[in-house]
């Protein structure tokens, strides 16, 4: 069957032909193509077509599909069990890796998502301090998990409201524009003493790439601190992508809790949560905060994960962000040169390119770019083989797979787009 045939299928078994909405391609006037395998920088569709992938399963594939390390490492657990719903060597030693390269992690959680990693994070912060209130800044998408879903990033934030949440649940949600630290002085003057966390993309990455305006991290790590409130820093997307220890590291800004994704399983379904060996043991068995999860610490996400970080103290990225930045200014330069004006905004290997003539800071300003004429860029790239996000509020990633040839055929593509 042909991607087509497929998606016509899909569509008779599961909403809207998906299992997770991006993936329908409504956002580009398009059909999802369906993947039959991938290898190094590249995607093969169903027909047998092959496409230069700047996605990489939303960034967890900084080593590139079928990194030999990473697939050898799994293979050789899977031959052990596929899971134990037990304690395994694999998870102590990811844990170990884990804390060497992001030191604020003193102890941490494995979990099987970013979604079950941030909302474990905020009920163990809510369960530390007491306070039922928590920070959240519109556009940040942090996981489908009900207090999140007030002014979310990401699919998200194309649907009106959060229907089937109740109301009550996102009562305790404070929001903030990205970037604005006054609103979130304000939020703490009236309500510091029930506010239980402040959670955050340290650079947003689900209104498109959004850089921290300088003083606005260190402003919110000092408000948490004055108030006792938890900082959490949600670096399933920046996490060992921006910098080897993440937008912490880049940054310079320690936070109290740090939550991570896939990146950390060599891009198996995993996640992680930790921070302050102190707010971490008031997690069950040791303390009252409850969280579980039969495939927490899965052998064979824990075995590919360690090798995958393992892989990635080896690499270069001050090397590969010099290669993004010269790729990604020469892809700016052709777009905006047929008359289209054009932001970009890059951090280490990630990067948008907003079709705006002016700089985004925050949702609002994500919101006005001009969605059509990123509809027709997508459009026109996939059918020269480019695989983008099939939206313009989401990142594209660069890996260490790709080679100046795959850029050279990304920008050529780009010099025959119309618009």
């Amino acid at each position: 069957m042909n991607s087509k045939e497929l998606f016509a299928k899909a569509q008779t078994l599961m909403p809207g032909g998906v299992n997770s909405p991006l993936r329908a391609c409504k956002y580009v006037n398009a059909e999802p193509v369906f993947i039959e395998n991938a290898k190094g920088a590249y995607l093969y569709d169903v027909e047998g077509r092959k496409y230069i992938d700047y996605v990489f399963s939303w960034g967890p594939q900084i080593l590139g599909h079928q990194d030999p390390a990473v697939s050898e490492a799994a293979h050789k657990a899977i031959d052990q069990g596929s899971s134990y719903g037990a304690p395994c060597f694999g998870e102590v030693a990811l844990a170990e890796a884990i804390n060497k390269i992001v030191p604020s992690m003193d102890m941490m959680r494995m979990v099987s998502s970013g979604t079950e990693a941030t909302m474990s994070a905020l009920r163990l912060a809510r369960g530390y301090t007491g306070r039922d209130k928590f920070v959240k800044f519109i556009g940040n998408y942090h996981g489908h998990a009900d207090a999140f879903l007030a002014a979310a990033g990401s699919a998200a934030a194309v649907v009106p409201g959060t229907p089937g949440v109740p109301e009550a649940v996102t009562s305790h949600t404070l929001l903030a524009q990205y970037n604005d630290l006054e609103a979130v002085k304000a939020l703490f003057k009236e309500s510091g003493d029930e506010i239980a966390c402040v959670i955050v993309e340290p650079v947003a990455g689900n209104m498109g790439l959004v850089k921290p305006k300088d003083g606005f991290l260190q402003g919110l790590r000092d408000l948490c601190t004055e108030y006792g409130a938890v900082l959490i820093f949600d670096e399933v997307i920046t996490g060992f992508r921006v910098a080897r220890g993440g937008a912490q590291e880049r940054f310079g800004i320690t936070p109290d809790l740090t939550t991570l994704g896939k990146i950390i399983g060599g891009g198996f379904p995993v996640g992680c949560f930790g921070g302050k060996r102190e707010i971490m043991e008031h997690m069950a068995p040791v303390g009252g905060v409850f969280q579980a999860g039969t495939l927490s610490g899965n052998p064979v996400a824990m075995a590919a994960g360690v090798a995958a970080l393992n892989r990635l103290s080896e690499c270069d990225y001050d090397a590969l962000e010099a290669r993004t930045t010269a790729f990604t200014e020469e892809l700016a330069s052709i777009i905006s040169g047929k008359g289209k004006p054009v932001h970009l905004v890059q951090v280490g290997s990630a990067f948008t390119m907003y079709f705006s003539d002016k700089p985004v800071t925050n949702m609002i300003e994500s919101g006005e770019c001009d969605g059509e004429a990123y509809a027709t860029y997508w459009q026109q790239m996939i059918a020269q083989g480019i695989y983008l996000a099939p939206a313009g509020f989401e990142c594209a990633f660069t890996s260490f797979a790709h080679t100046d040839e795959d850029f050279e055929k990304t920008l050529d593509a780009a010099r025959k787009v119309e618009f």
